[in-house]
């Protein structure tokens, strides 16, 4: 059984056993070694770093031809034939499905068209990443023509050996190159309408926004925000360059004269002990993450911002949200939005993407309601392969006050739990010090607007 706290049962075959024991031998590797060793060991491990990427994405490719044999046998129509089975690899490699979704395609095209590149990778020359440089450099080539240039670049072992990661990369693409250059020109047609904003969280409560554009429209505007912020940093502004560009750019995708009235819902989660004073608990951002709560307690004394309070009821003991407030002052009501509070990302393991569907963790069909404790919030992707052939959800029996759980089981017959977070626990009601006779609703306002 593997010991990662979520998988429940596993295969009982001898290779996994046999690797499980090997991986347990590496962990041991002696320390009172020479540096000569050292760097031996380092080099010999870098080898079984590649073997296992090799060995994993042969294992992940044959999974899936196995799993559309299977499908097909049963006579499902071809349009079902894969679905779920990202899912299926990034649940068991301890990922999201989208990177699933990565493994799979990268598997795929080393095993069935890229023979010597797998082998290279395979014998330790080539690492994963390297591999998958090839892979993404050779994409949209012909079977025929990708099969040329992985004979050119690893039919043998020295035409690579010493190659950076940027070198790699512009061998393959000269490569492509001289055997079909309309590639190249087809992928960038295709990548225009690959055009996207995106954000993630970063580290102190900040965050990217991340914006992929053709690189004429990229240029210009940077170069624009460039411009603008020397002017204004010529004219006496105290702040650095870097703080003019980030405020220019909100100020002008918003339309406001600052950067800080932007007019957009920031849900946070704090417990009432957090609020007022007695906890140091973080308190929770949705689409974010944990953030200092007295951090949130200076957003509600923000004099451009509009702050509005909703009360959530959770167990002090557990966590687990168990009501919220039915009116909602300026935010729209509804299980979904309750399950948003309480699963925070989407629940299937590893995923961590955002909530996008409100899903009954028993399916109607098969009698199950529409109600809190039978939904799960889930990522568009986890949705929809959770309906493939073979995968069941199974709700675990909740004694009042727990988390929310359930325990998703793969075509394989692999077991993942899926357990809600807990929210910040609220404080009882018997420790509650209330100062000057005041209620906590009243010492709550007084927060608030207080000057």
């Amino acid at each position: 059984m593997f010991d990662t706290g979520e998988i429940e049962e596993t295969s009982s075959d001898t290779e996994v056993a046999w690797l499980l024991k090997t991986a347990g031998q590496i962990a041991k590797i002696r320390r009172d070694l020479t540096d000569t060793t050292r760097a031996d060991v380092i080099t010999a491990l870098e080898v079984v770093k590649s073997a296992s990427a090799a060995s994993q994405a042969v294992a992940t490719a044959d999974l899936h031809t196995s799993r559309r044999a299977e499908r097909a046998a049963k006579g499902l129509p071809k349009r079902q034939w894969d679905t779920g089975i990202a899912s299926e690899i990034g649940l068991a490699r301890h990922d999201s499905p989208n990177k699933g979704g990565r493994h799979l395609g990268f598997a795929r095209v080393l095993v069935d068209e890229m023979p010597h590149t797998l082998a290279r990778l395979a014998c330790g020359d080539l690492s994963e990443w390297r591999a998958t440089i090839i892979v993404r450099d050779t994409f949209g080539l012909s079977r025929e023509d990708r099969a040329l240039v992985d004979r050119e670049l690893c039919s043998d072992p020295a035409t690579l050996m010493g190659k950076s990661d940027s070198q790699v990369s512009a061998i393959a693409r000269a490569a492509v190159v001289r055997i079909d250059a309309e590639v190249l020109v087809r992928r960038a047609s295709k990548a225009v309408g690959d055009r996207r904003v995106t954000s993630r969280p970063a580290p102190d409560t900040m965050a990217y926004l991340s914006a992929l554009l053709p690189v004429k429209q990229a240029v210009c505007v940077h170069a624009t925000l460039m411009r603008d912020s020397a002017a204004i940093l010529g004219a006496g502004d105290e702040r650095t360059k870097s703080q003019i560009m980030a405020d220019l750019l909100v100020e002008r995708v918003t339309g406001l004269s600052t950067a800080t009235a932007v007019p957009v819902t920031v849900n946070a989660v704090l417990s009432d002990e957090a609020l007022l004073g007695g906890s140091c608990e973080p308190a929770e951002v949705e689409g974010y993450g944990p953030v200092p709560t007295d951090l949130v307690i200076r957003w509600l004394h923000d004099d451009d911002a509009k702050n509005e309070l909703r009360r959530l009821y959770a167990n002090p003991e557990t966590g687990a949200l168990t009501a919220m407030e039915s009116k909602s002052r300026g935010f729209p009501t509804g299980i979904l939005r309750m399950t948003k509070f309480r699963d925070k990302v989407c629940r299937t393991p590893w995923c961590g993407a955002p909530v996008r569907h409100g899903d009954h963790t028993v399916s109607v069909a098969k009698g199950g309601k529409t109600a809190f404790d039978n939904s799960s919030g889930l990522c568009e992707a986890c949705n929809y392969a959770k309906e493939a052939d073979g995968w069941t959800t199974t709700p675990d029996k909740q004694q009042p006050g727990e988390l929310h759980s359930y325990r998703i089981t793969t075509p394989t017959g692999h077991h993942y739990r899926s357990t809600a977070p807990a929210l910040p626990k609220p404080l009882p009601r018997h420790n509650i010090d209330i100062v000057d006779s005041w209620s906590v609703e009243e010492k709550l306002v007084k927060i608030l607007w207080a000057a």
